[in-house]
C-alpha cells in the first residue's frame, strides 16, 4: 500500500491577483489531507473512499471536479491498474482550504511510493498541478506548490511558461490563526472567470487595485521576515479591501472578518476562492486565538484554530 499527504494552505496576500502573475504569500496550515492506495481487481481506473471530514455539501458540489483531479493524475502518472483510493487527514475541506491540492499532492505521493517511482518533490508538484488544471481551469499554481512544500512561501507564476518562482520565507515560529467558516462552497472557476470579465471590463479602476496590491506585498514580505505580526496583520486588512474591489468577498464573509477584528485579530481577510469558504484571522498566542474563534462561533459560524507555517 503506498501513503502520502498534502498539506492544506492558506493564502495570506494574493490570491485572484497571483493568475495575474503578481507575486502571493501562501502558508501551509498545520493539517493535511492523507492519502493510500492499493491495486484492486478490475479495469483502470479507481474506487474513492472519502473519509475525509468536510464542510456540509463540500463533497457534492465538488464531485466532478474530483473525479477530473484523480483521473487526470492517474493518466499523467500512467497507473496500468485499477487502485482504491482511500482520502483522510485532518483537514477539513472547504473552498479556500487548498483541499483539492492537498488530495492531488497526497495522491501522487502515494502512487510513487506504491509504484516505486521515488519521485521528488518537485515531480509531485508537477503531478498534483496537473490534478489541479482538470479541477480548476486555470490554476495559478500556489495551492499545489505549498500542498507539497509546506512553510511560508514568496510565489509568482510565470506567464510566460516555464518555472513559477518559489522562494522560502523563514519565519522564526509557527504563528497561531483562527479559520472562520462561512459554509458557503463556491466554484473557483467561475469566480477566476467573472475576476477576468471585471478586469476586462473596468481596466482602469481594476489596474489600480493591481498596482495598491503589488505595493502592498512587498511590504508583506519585509513584515514577515522581521516577524512584524502587527503590521501583517494591517496589510491583511488591506488586502481584503482590495479583495472586495474586485467582487470575491460576500456578506458572510465580511461579517466573519469583522467579526474577527472587534474580538482582537491583528488581521483578518478572505482567504482562497472568495464568495464562500474561509476567513483567516491572525490571532498569535493561545490566548487570543481563543477569544477570537469564540466570538466567530458566537455569530453562528464554524472556527478552526490552528497555525500557519
Amino acid at each position: 500500500m503506498g501513503k502520502g499527504k498534502g498539506y492544506g494552505k492558506t493564502i495570506l496576500f494574493g490570491e485572484h491577483f497571483v493568475v495575474y502573475g503578481l507575486e502571493g504569500i501562501p502558508a501551509a496550515l498545520g493539517v493535511t489531507t492523507t492519502c493510500e492506495v492499493k491495486p484492486i481487481d478490475g479495469e483502470n481506473g479507481y474506487n474513492l473512499i472519502d473519509n475525509r471530514p468536510a464542510t456540509p455539501g463540500y463533497k457534492e458540489e465538488k464531485k466532478f471536479e474530483y473525479s477530473a483531479l484523480i483521473s487526470r493524475i492517474l493518466e499523467y502518472l500512467q497507473v496500468p491498474e485499477k487502485l482504491e483510493i482511500t482520502l483522510g487527514g485532518d483537514l477539513v475541506p472547504a473552498s479556500g482550504i487548498g483541499a483539492s491540492a492537498a488530495t492531488a499532492a497526497s495522491l501522487a505521493r502515494a502512487i510513487s511510493e506504491e509504484y516505486k517511482m521515488n519521485w521528488n518533490d518537485e515531480q509531485i508538484n508537477k503531478a498534483a498541478f496537473e490534478g489541479e488544471t482538470a479541477g480548476s481551469g486555470t490554476p495559478s499554481g500556489i495551492d499545489n506548490t505549498v500542498a507539497v512544500y509546506g512553510g511560508f512561501l514568496v510565489f509568482q507564476k510565470n506567464l510566460a511558461g516555464g518555472a513559477n518562482k518559489m522562494d522560502l520565507i523563514k519565519v522564526k515560529k509557527p504563528i497561531e490563526i483562527v479559520l472562520g467558516n462561512s459554509g458557503l462552497t463556491a466554484l473557483t472557476k467561475e469566480v477566476v472567470g467573472d475576476v477576468k470579465k471585471l478586469k476586462e471590463s473596468e481596466p482602469a479602476r481594476i489596474g489600480k487595485v493591481f498596482e495598491e496590491y503589488t505595493k502592498l506585498v512587498k511590504e508583506a514580505q519585509s513584515a514577515l521576515k522581521r516577524y512584524d505580526l502587527k503590521k501583517v496583520g494591517e496589510l491583511m486588512n488591506k488586502n481584503h479591501s482590495l479583495l472586495q474591489q474586485i467582487t470575491v468577498s460576500c456578506k458572510e464573509l465580511d461579517e466573519i472578518v469583522d467579526t474577527a477584528r472587534s474580538a482582537g485579530a491583528y488581521g483578518a481577510k478572505l482567504t482562497g476562492t472568495g464568495r464562500g469558504g474561509l476567513v483567516i484571522a491572525l490571532t498569535p498566542g493561545k490566548e487570543l486565538q481563543e477569544k477570537v474563534a469564540k466570538a466567530i462561533e458566537a455569530k453562528g459560524y464554524k472556527a478552526s484554530r490552528t497555525v500557519i507555517g
